[in-house]
């Protein structure tokens, strides 16, 4: 089977033409006529070769793909394809096996979002893909996600997400780490947002100026009010763009300026700690430079890097970051 990116106009064109009573399409036929739904796709000049064509119309042929039976017709020097069927048509079939196990391999990628309404039929399209192609037995796990299974307040995301789209101001009894009783904020919810395996609301409350931000996994209940809901002025495409992390504060961008070791400068390279990095190489150091808010993910993040890294500039986060350094060292 072809798993170039073309592959699957190529089968729709093949089948168009293998189907089409009024014209006889030899090889080059064919060859022409998918190198021209290819560049309609595309707008670039990506043809493709009679091998190709015959390695599609022996896939089309097998179990494996559609199982097609053609015509090949004769004449002369030319041989002529058509379906024996001219009802039948690749678009009629139910998946075949090699469909079903992209289609599966999609829908581990979306089970990242199992418990989200829209995504309630994941479970049960899986289970019938399994039972239908008996896939249990060939497929194994070959991605894995850096999910958080057992974390608490993920019942919570299919509420908070219905709350969002239809705009319901909800009352959510709320309590944090820092004290033993719970509080109560009554909230406009705006965004839900993943980081470092938690997930995090952002909201408006009547009661301060500011966005609220609160960690599912510290929610205790929620409750749906008639309180009239108070519209998003925030733009949540760029909302984070300047920091690391959920916690916004406020304050300005600031150009930080960091040394790392040598090791590490090909991990922060493929792996750059934020968008706005710039690398640099002087007076044989190398550094990064990053322009961002500066906040509590940030330093912890930094600090995950140990003795490979040392903040340079500005000298307000230099004597930060030396802060919980000593608080760190004086625990040992």
């Amino acid at each position: 089977m072809a798993t170039n990116k073309h592959a699957q106009i190529r089968y729709n064109t093949l089948d168009k033409c293998f189907r089409n009573p009024g014209k006889r399409f030899a090889i080059e036929d064919l060859v022409s006529a998918c190198n021209e739904a290819i560049y309609e796709f595309t707008g670039k000049e990506e043809g493709i070769k009679k091998r190709q064509l015959y390695d599609d119309i022996r896939f089309m042929e097998s179990e494996q793909g559609w199982s097609i039976e053609l015509e090949k017709i004769k004449d002369g020097r030319k041989v002529y394809y058509r379906y024996a069927n001219p009802l039948f048509s690749i678009s009629n079939k139910p998946l075949n096996e090699t469909e079903a196990i992209q289609l599966k391999e999609a829908l581990l990628t979306l089970s990242r979002f199992k418990g989200m309404p829209q995504y309630d039929w994941i479970d049960e399209l899986e289970t019938r893909l399994d039972a239908e192609f008996k896939l249990n037995k060939n497929s194994e796990k070959v991605m894995s996600f850096e999910e958080n299974e057992y974390l608490e307040g993920k019942p919570f995301i299919s509420e908070l997400y219905n709350a969002i789209i239809y705009k319901k101001v909800v009352s959510i009894e709320y309590k944090t780490f820092k004290n033993e009783n719970s509080i109560t904020y009554e909230l406009s919810p705006y965004h839900l947002k993943q980081y470092n395996k938690r997930w995090f609301l952002f909201g408006k409350s009547s009661n301060f100026e500011t966005l609220t931000n609160i960690a599912l996994d510290r929610i205790v209940s929620i409750k749906e009010t008639d309180k009239l809901y108070e519209d998003c002025i925030v733009n949540f495409n760029d909302y984070f763009d300047d920091v690391i992390g959920v916690t916004i504060q406020d304050a300005s961008i600031e150009t930080i300026k960091i040394k790392i070791a040598e090791t590490l400068v090909p991990y922060i390279k493929t792996k750059p700690i934020h968008p706005s990095q710039a690398y640099k190489f002087e007076d044989n150091i190398n550094r990064i430079i990053i322009k961002v808010i500066p906040n509590y993910e940030l330093e912890s993040l930094l600090l995950s890097y140990g003795e490979n890294l040392q903040v340079l500039e500005p000298v307000s986060f230099v004597e930060k970051m030396r802060s919980r350094i000593e608080k760190m060292k004086n625990n040992y």
